[in-house]
């Protein structure tokens, strides 16, 4: 099987599905999650993780052991080992993290009723919950700089938060201050500096106000959903610092008994799926 499998393999033994957000209905042979389970948590095939299981497949790439290294729950010191397992350098200090720390999966994983996403210091989507992508838009079809909340704005139409002219020159700001500061952080991180080289070239507003000395900061917010099967709705945002690390939570939540919160629910019910 060789040494990544057998890791692989016992630490998938060690999670169980409740741990998760998964049923654990059903007989089972271990008590720990099922190879397709794996695989549906970390976006993978089945039959990828059956390969690398059996030392069948060709050393995984970094995005490949960073979605196993969150879905397995893993320490900073057990995703290390498993890179070395698998012939690849070990996460620098210096370049942006993608790595989520058990303890925030576990907030993604129990705050269903709350659209939510998880961002790394550059503003790309790392992981979010199923209401989240029932309510803004699934961002498992959206690849490369469109995974990027900024790039997004900037570059993007058709998004569902609709936004005054105040509340989108606020946001731009506290984005392009977000910018500064992980640049400052992380300067030799080369997907963060081409990130802005290509938002500084390519948009004018972004390039004015990269240029100027210009600071703001993330607040509660009242935002505008215009969403295509439920209508519009308006609901709260929220950004949150993990301590520790340069992750964003982005929550969104209703007040109880409110249009929202009914048009969450909804939501919650058809997921993914177009009305008819």
């Amino acid at each position: 099987m060789g040494e990544l499998g057998r890791t692989l393999h016992a630490w998938r033994d060690r999670v169980t599905p409740s741990e998760v957000g998964l049923p654990s209905g059903g007989k089972r042979r271990a008590p720990g999650l099922r190879r397709e389970e794996l695989a549906q948590l970390a976006g993978l095939s089945v039959d990828y993780v059956v390969r690398l299981e059996q030392g069948r497949s060709e050393s995984p790439s970094v995005q490949v052991l960073t979605a196993l290294a969150r879905a397995l729950r893993l320490s900073d010191a057990e995703r290390n080992h498993l890179f070395v397992l698998a012939g690849e350098v070990e996460p620098s200090p210096g370049r942006i993290s993608a790595y989520i720390p058990p303890g925030v999966q576990r907030i993604v994983d129990q705050l269903e009723g709350a659209p939510l996403c998880v961002c790394d210091a550059a503003w790309t989507i790392i992981t979010w919950n199923p209401l989240f992508a029932a309510m803004i838009g699934d961002p498992s079809t959206w690849q490369g700089r469109w995974r990027n909340i900024i790039y997004l704005h900037f570059a993007g139409s058709g998004d569902r938060v609709v936004q005054t002219a105040d509340q989108q020159r606020d946001f731009r700001v506290a984005m392009v201050t977000d910018l500064r500061a992980s640049l400052a952080r992380y300067p030799h991180d080369p997907q963060l500096t081409a990130l802005i080289e290509e938002l500084r070239t390519g948009y004018d507003e972004f390039a004015r106000l990269w240029d100027q000395p210009v600071v703001g900061f993330h607040q509660t917010e009242r935002k505008t959903i215009r969403h295509p099967d439920v209508g519009t709705f308006d609901i709260d945002c929220d950004v949150l610092a993990v301590p520790g690390s340069d992750l964003r939570i982005v929550v969104y939540t209703a007040a109880p008994n409110s249009e929202a919160a009914e048009k969450l629910r909804l939501l919650s019910v058809i997921g993914l799926q177009a009305l008819t």
